[in-house]
């Protein structure tokens, strides 16, 4: 028999899941926030997995994938541990805003300290009850607000067991990333622990695609790390395409902003993306793709000024195969029975 599995002061028996509520501040008018986890401890050892989502508050998206994730009965055999944080900034997510309350970003505060601003003891909170206790970690996001991507794994150049688990995930992109300073990726990487980064949908937005996705993938890495069997694990026709270079495309002006492309088209170097122009008409700009690619986010918000990101654009091998790989994999999504189950959707 296994140990049970205790955080934030709780212990969870093997065999048995349980939501636990760990302290993390009082507001100023005395209402207590928590980071809430939910934690299924297997009753036979395995790998223990964490899923954090909602790290910005407004990338609303992670939360949904964790709450049908829940829902699907395989995880109740489950071997080793999964522990699931659909909103770890509650500040954000309440106000709708990427930022805490002292308008810092977590994901730059990161490892944080026990005696540091509101964020760096967020930050502690998390990687000292959670992260440095785990095997692997997937961390869910959505493009910034006002901005969309396409579903993509980043993961580090020359990890090849990270390249090896994103391609098991089964976007349709896994784009090469660097680790950035103060995020939870690159934190964890320092102790130990790899993460995925999934990115997919708006911000403030649910995306169907996006989270079929989130969710797929998620059961497919499980699978692979032997956590749960192949029962309900949506198998992958499409194989993920792993890119290497991506630039954004800017405005080359201020205006209104007509769009011709979306995120998953495939274009070509010189190809006129959309079009920026005054509220007259007076004047047009073009948005020229500067190189053959998929786009893999783009911005929505249709007021521009100059040099506003507005479509990023991953480098392709080829670009049939590019759109091969990502047709094959939006009809897997589209058509996967488990998608299809009352308790999911």
């Amino acid at each position: 028999m296994r140990k049970a599995f205790e955080i934030g002061g709780a212990a969870i028996q093997p065999g048995s899941r349980r939501t636990v509520d760990i302290p993390v501040s009082v507001l100023s008018d005395h209402t207590p926030v928590t980071m809430s986890a939910h934690v299924i401890h297997g009753r036979r050892s395995g790998p223990i997995v964490f899923i954090t989502a909602g790290i910005h508050g407004d990338e609303v998206i992670g939360a949904e994938i964790v709450r049908r994730l829940l829902a699907i009965r395989t995880l109740d055999s489950l071997k080793g541990t999964l522990i699931t944080i659909p909103i770890v900034n509650a500040f954000g997510f309440l106000n709708q805003s990427r930022y805490l309350p002292d308008r810092r970003d977590l994901n730059r505060c990161f490892p944080g300290s026990a005696r540091g601003s509101l964020a760096a003891r967020l930050a502690h909170l998390l990687m000292h009850e959670v992260v440095e206790r785990c095997d692997l970690g997937i961390d869910l996001h959505s493009a910034a607000i006002h901005r969309t991507n396409l579903p993509q794994v980043r993961v580090a150049a020359g990890d090849r067991e990270s390249i090896r688990l994103a391609k098991v995930f089964g976007a349709p992109v896994v784009l090469q990333s660097s680790e950035r300073d103060g995020s939870l990726r690159a934190a964890a990487q320092a102790s130990g622990v790899r993460v995925l980064l999934y990115e997919a949908g708006e911000g403030l937005r649910f995306d169907e695609l996006a989270v079929r996705a989130g969710v797929a993938g998620i059961l497919r890495v499980l699978h692979d790390l032997g956590m749960i069997t192949s029962r309900g694990v949506p198998k992958a026709r499409g194989r993920s395409m792993l890119l290497k270079t991506s630039r954004w495309v800017r405005a080359p002006g201020g205006g209104l902003l007509r769009v011709y492309r979306d995120t998953g088209d495939v274009v070509s170097a010189g190809e006129v993306l959309a079009v920026v122009s005054d509220p007259f008409g007076e004047r047009e700009r073009e948005v020229i793709a500067s190189a053959d690619g998929i786009v893999v986010g783009r911005a929505v918000m249709p007021i521009v000024n100059e040099g506003d990101a507005l479509f990023h654009i991953a480098q392709t091998p080829s670009n049939e195969v590019a759109e091969n790989t990502v047709q094959t994999i939006r009809s897997d999504l589209e058509g996967d029975p488990i998608f299809d189950e009352d308790e999911i959707i």
